[in-house]
This record gives C-alpha cells, structure tokens and sequence, in this order.
C-alpha cells in the first residue's frame, strides 16, 4: 500500500472520535419505502465541482439522476454524501445550494467539505490557530472547535507593516502601532485565498518566527510550528473552457517559497481532503449512518465514488480501496495465525482494520470495496485526455503528477473502474451493477 511521507493522520487518529463527531442523521430524508438491500448494499460518494455543476450552473443530468436516488416523497433509497475539496462555506450553507440545484433536500449531515475531518483533531482545537482561506473562515474554524482563531486579516491589522506588496494597502502616513498577538500555534490552510501574495507573505512571516511575526526570521527554528492542509487540488472545473488553479497550487507556491527561503521542506502534521485516506474513512462513517437511518441491518458492502478528477476523486477512491483490501487481508491474515479470540484488536490496530462502530456500539463490518466512476463533465475530458493504458509506465512517459508532493504516485491508482459521460450515466450504471430497479 502507498504510503504518505510525513503524512501523520489515517484511522488511527479519526477511529476513536469519529462517531461522536458527527451528528445523527435526519431522518425524515431517508425513504420509508422498503428498499431492502439484501445482498447488495451500497453508498454513494458525489463529488460537487464538474459532476453536478460547473461553478454555479447545473450540469443538466445532475438533477435527472437524482430522480434515481428518490422516491415519490422526495425521499433518498440509498444512502449519499457529497464529498467535496471545496471548504469556503459552511455545510449548512453548502446543503442549501445543492438542495436548490437538485431541486431534492440535501442535509447539512450528507455534506462533506474538505475541512470536516478537522472537527476530529482535538489536539490543536485550544490552541491559537492561524486560519487561511476565503469565505467565512473564522465561523468555519469556530464551527469546527477551534476556540482562538486568527485570521490573516486580523494579523494584518496587527501588525500593520508586514502586507506591502499592494501600495494602496500600506500605512500612507505615520505606521500604526503594533498591536501584537497571542503567539500563534498552528497554522490551517482551509482552501486557496484571494490575495495570495499576502497570505504566502503573512504565512511565511508566521512559520519563520515561530508563531510570532514581531520577531525576526529565523531559518534555525525547523521544524516549525504545525501546519494542516485541506483541499490538495491542483486543478478544479468552473464555467472556463479549462480548469482553474486550485488550492493545492497555492501549496506549491507555499511549499516552493518556504524551501527557497530556507533551505527546508515545508512539512504538513496533516492533509486532509481528496484523495487522502482520512477523508474517505469520515465519509464512510456518514453512509454507514444513512444506511442505519434507513433500516438498513446488512452492513454496507461497496462504496462507489464519482467524480471528474483522475488525480484527486479517482485517485482517492482507489487509494481507499486498496486501503480496504489490504485492512481485510490483514485481519485475516490476524485471524488465521491467532484465532478469532482476540485477533480484531489486533487488526484494528494495523493501519485502521476492516471493522468500525455503530451508533449503539456494537461493531460493524467495513465496506468490502470502493469503486470508481469517472465522468466527462469537468476536469477530465476524452476528446482532450487520453486515461493511460499500461499502468507501468513512468510519470514522465505517462503524464504530469498532479497530485500532492507528499503523496507516492501510482500510476495504476488514476485507472477508474467505470468511465461514462456523465453523472446521471454513473447512477444508472451503479443500479444495474448492484441489481436494483431504476423506477
């Protein structure tokens, strides 16, 4: 299994908190019709940019294949989580633009932002945390439970003298007094901000300094305080005939400022958003609570994942998949050389294990799979890129990486299960998979 570089999170880390993190489900959302798995039981797992809209216009078979997902009532037949990088919103805010665009209502507790994992790293929810991003960040760090938050705004405004690259922004008479701050502590990147000179400068002066910009850089002072990454895009699908630059461009810029300054890798305590591994175990936590909404008693089997980004959603959904298997085979493997008694704690404890908790407590099975669907509505596009068809090739010979630096590259782990043209194709493709009616 591919392994991260200084990557810290995984199952370890979420397994223990996840089920108190997230909230129950409401349940008027899930169909009373009984829709009974049996054998087949499964989630799906949508991403939002270049599946079911580009930048704020629906993609037109996003709401025909919703039509596939709810009864007559309106009601979902299986469970769904939209899974998402994006993270300049709150979720409750991201539910109500889906609920518009799909014209179904989507719940606050289905939503997935590349943020939401974070609610789970207690360890830095005291300490003074450096927030950047656009949007409501300093309500989206609250809402996560981060109690001092620090937003680039307000370090500006304490230290007045750090944000000079825009003349028309800096003191134009006598420089204002330094206001000073609490030493910040940790620094949380929620996604790519609007002046990206100021946050790459004002991030910088944060990292070189120990948490207190007042004081002078200093190179020696390595490693530096923590930093947490949501949202690893490259590259994401808007309204432009091409993709846009993403916040994992803005990491680049970061990482490669940080190094040339000095002489150092920028290091991550964690990433977090697709196509990382602590992502797919959260999201996988809310199907499972869906399917317990709906009565569902056979544990969920597969998970399908769909998405319009070869590096990040096919990726990730791959990535997870082999994480599956490898946790199966490992408790059997456990299994095998201990016997049952006991050998669930021990395979729990090698890399996350195939099993997790219910709502009541009680142990329930992981998915056996998770499969994935790529469609040709955003970022990937047939007539412009061609999937690689020998899996062995090198990244040169195959295509660029665009996929985070601390992550090993696999060029097998970009090969979808599926490819169909759009989202509606996947959801019907998923039902004649799994055997269940179109109706």
């Amino acid at each position: 299994m591919q392994r991260l570089r200084r990557w810290k999170t995984g199952w370890q880390l979420v397994k223990s908190s996840c089920e108190a993190a997230a909230k129950p489900l409401i349940a008027p959302l899930w169909s009373s019709r009984n829709y009974s798995p049996g054998p087949n039981s499964f989630g799906l797992l949508f991403d939002i940019d270049g599946v079911l809209v580009r930048g704020r216009t629906p993609i037109p078979a996003a709401k025909q294949c919703f039509r596939n997902l709810v009864d007559r009532n309106g009601k979902y037949k299986v469970p769904v989580v939209f899974v998402t990088n994006a993270g300049n919103c709150m979720r409750q805010a991201k539910a109500e633009h889906l609920s518009h665009l799909l014209d179904v209502e989507v719940s606050p507790d289905q939503v997935m932002l590349s943020h939401s994992p974070l609610r789970m790293f207690t360890q830095f929810h005291k300490m003074c945390v450096l927030v950047s991003g656009q949007g409501p960040v300093e309500e989206v760090a609250h809402n996560l439970g981060f109690q001092d938050v620090v937003t680039i705004d307000m370090l500006r405004e304490a230290y007045p003298v750090l944000d000079v690259v825009d003349h028309n922004r800096r003191p134009k008479d006598s420089i204002p007094p330094t206001k000073g701050l609490r030493p910040i502590e940790a620094v949380i990147l929620f996604g790519e901000p609007i002046r990206w000179e100021t946050n790459l400068q004002l991030i910088t002066d944060v990292l070189m300094t120990n948490g207190n910009p007042d004081n002078t850089w200093n190179a020696a002072r390595y490693p530096h305080i923590p930093v947490l990454a949501c949202n690893m895009d490259l590259l994401w699908m808007a309204e432009a005939r091409n993709p846009r630059f993403g916040h994992g461009m803005f990491l680049v810029c970061l990482e490669n400022l940080y190094k040339k300054v000095t002489g150092h890798e920028l290091r991550y305590e964690a990433l977090i958003g697709k196509p990382s591994v602590v992502t797919y175990n959260y999201a996988e936590l809310l199907v499972r609570q869906q399917a317990e909404s709906l009565g569902w008693t056979t544990p969920v089997k597969r998970l399908y994942a769909i998405g319009d980004n070869p590096m990040a959603d096919i990726y990730g959904a791959n990535f997870y998949n082999r994480y599956l298997h490898t946790s199966h085979s490992t408790k059997a493997q456990m299994q095998a050389k201990s016997g049952e008694r006991g050998a669930d704690s021990e395979a729990d404890a090698v890399d996350g294990g195939p099993s997790a908790t219910s709502a009541d407590g009680a142990e329930v099975a992981r998915p056996e799979s998770c499969r994935s669907i790529l469609v040709c509505t955003g970022v990937y596009s047939r007539d412009q890129e061609e999937l690689p068809s020998d899996p062995s090739q090198t990244v040169t010979e195959q295509r660029i990486f665009h996929g985070h630096r601390d992550f090993s590259f696999d060029p097998s782990l970009t090969q979808p299960s599926f490819v169909v043209q759009d989202v509606k194709e996947a959801v019907e493709l998923v039902f004649q998979e799994e055997g269940w009616p179109l109706d």
